[in-house]
């Protein structure tokens, strides 16, 4: 695996006519990333709906 430092290293050899690229790659890493979180957390949401749908959830928290 790399580490930010080879990255680094690997960056300064880079003409710089291809830095734009690099970057509009690093961008798209981020946004599939943020996407992907958001799907999982998406996906996960019918099955964590069964348990806080529940009556006794709805009593327990009624206090705060």
């Amino acid at each position: 695996m790399a580490s930010k430092q080879t990255i680094l290293e690997d960056l300064q050899g880079i003409p710089d006519s291809l830095l734009e690229e690099v970057q509009d790659f690093i961008r798209f890493l981020k946004e599939r990333a943020r996407k992907e979180r958001c799907e999982s957390a998406l996906l996960s949401e019918p099955s964590l709906a069964r348990d806080w749908l529940r009556p006794e959830e709805d009593e327990a928290w009624q206090d705060l």
